[in-house]
């Protein structure tokens, strides 16, 4: 396969031409040195998915991408439903409906410093992290069925949290046609003790500063003033989101060939929408959408009642939560024509202009908070998404820095406690039950998030509005 720039648009678009089984080319976002640093099996694996029946316009890559089950984490992919097309249990991901939301605190970073330490204390001792955790909730199978159903509406319902953090959430909070009978028993065994938990590999609660403003407008549109403390919370669906990946990949698998589906590779492994198969799967995976939006309410709530024992007159308020592995249903209007399209978003966030009308009115004017984590020891980024980005990749933007080795290459080149003693001299306080996992999430296991971010931003996917660098870790 040739990778080509496309010359007549952007120095940081990339583009494949169709060729063997492609049915549309396959387009990724990013600059020289990103692409040139990428892995090769990213442009096998997006080429790969645009052969799949019934997808449309292109198979897109984005800044961050990097190798993953099937679909390269960083992929998005369209398909129509009319057309043939099929829902993938690899473009969505094990750990469905990942994401992050961010809290806005009020607090100055003057007033953070003197508490720093006993704060930091305090939110790994109350938020549950690291591999199998548990919290304190434990769900009855009625009671997982209405968490399944109703995603952070059942948790604000239950105390945890307010009405107004629903506006400010993907989906109002709650992911439409979500069917708990398709949801086994073992998935939900496996999260009866898991809610309000961080779990392990890159999630995270970090406390931020607001370090720079790239955006002043934009940054006054969301409320963030530079020097501001906001809290971010990365996590997912859990063990249940896991579970329901790995049944109906297999499942997917083994009825490819009874579907008239032909795989480029097993890990694509997919199901036509329409299909009794496909059918179940977008049933369970929105359960697993609404129960890391249940999750991260919760967390929210754990966290709102750690600030309130640190700083009492505190107002910890919710500016966005969005997820980014999610399969959605979404109108997007493509040469002048909207049309109704199932989007896989794998390791990449929705990312809607601004006058959107699915985005709250305190922010339509600006575009909807597109939250971009990185590691522990870089920084993050809040971008607003554009209005181009509909024609460019169906309102999708990048997520993170995306890892530049594998867990395990970093768990051999860093120590976990060495990290941790050289983040805190640099005023990064790392809490975490797991030193190997602070090895494998080392900042130098992760692409320059700036650089990442740059590209996004250059490409039009959306616009940079803030940096933030992380001051407390919280790691799983």
């Amino acid at each position: 396969m040739e990778l080509r720039p496309a010359a007549t648009q952007s120095p940081y678009i990339w583009r494949i031409e169709p060729q063997g089984q492609m049915r549309v080319p396959a387009i990724i976002y990013a600059d020289h040195e990103l692409i040139q640093a990428m892995d090769h099996k990213v442009f096998e694996q997006v080429s790969n998915v645009a052969t799949l029946p019934g997808i449309q316009q292109a198979s897109y890559a984005m800044p961050d991408a990097h190798w993953g089950y099937g679909f390269p984490i960083g992929g998005v992919a369209a398909f129509d439903p009319e057309e043939g097309g099929v829902v993938s249990a690899g473009g969505v991901g094990f750990d469905i409906s990942c994401g992050v939301r961010t809290l806005q605190t009020g607090l100055s970073v003057e007033q953070l410093q003197p508490e720093k330490k006993a704060l930091a204390d305090l939110l790994a001792a109350n938020i549950p992290a690291g591999l199998g955790s548990t919290g304190t909730i434990a769900l009855s199978h009625r009671e997982m069925d209405r968490m399944l159903s109703g995603g952070a509406v059942w948790a604000v319902e239950r105390g945890y949290g307010t009405e107004s953090d629903l506006a400010r959430t993907e989906e109002n909070g709650c992911m439409a046609g979500a069917d708990p009978a398709q949801v086994s028993a073992k998935a939900k065994e496996r999260q009866r003790r898991e809610m309000g938990t961080l779990g392990s590999g890159n999630h995270y609660l970090e406390v931020q500063l607001v370090a720079q403003i790239f955006d002043e407008d934009a940054a006054a549109g969301y409320g963030l003033a530079e020097g501001e403390i906001v809290i971010s919370i990365h996590c997912g669906s859990r063990g249940l989101g896991h579970q329901i990946g790995t049944e109906f990949l297999k499942s997917m698998a083994t009825k490819a060939a009874g579907h008239g589906i032909r795989l480029p590779d097993r890990e694509l492994a997919c199901a036509p929408i329409t299909s009794q198969l496909g059918q179940a799967y977008l049933g369970a995976m929105r359960a697993g959408i609404n129960c890391a939006l249940a999750n991260r309410q919760i967390l929210t709530h754990l966290t709102r009642q750690v600030f309130a024992d640190v700083f009492p007159d505190a107002q910890l308020t919710l500016l966005y939560d969005v997820s980014h592995n999610t399969c959605k249903h979404e109108t997007h209007t493509i040469d002048g024509t909207p049309k109704r399209r199932f989007v896989h978003r794998k390791g990449a966030t929705r990312a809607l202009g601004p006058g959107h009308p699915d985005l709250p009115d305190a922010l339509r004017a600006v575009g909807q908070p597109v939250l971009i984590g990185g590691s522990m020891g870089t920084g993050s980024y809040i971008l607003a998404g554009s209005g181009a980005s509909e024609e460019l990749a169906f309102s999708s933007a990048c997520h993170g820095a995306g890892r530049a080795m594998s867990r395990r290459q970093a768990s051999k080149r860093w120590h976990g406690r060495e990290l941790v003693k050289d983040l805190e001299g640099r005023g990064i306080l790392v809490r975490s039950p797991s030193l190997r996992g602070v090895a494998e999430e080392a900042p130098g296991a992760y692409k320059d998030v700036g650089r990442v971010v740059e590209a996004a931003h250059a490409a039009g996917l959306a616009r940079k509005v803030v940096r933030l660098e992380p001051l407390v870790c919280v790691k799983g």
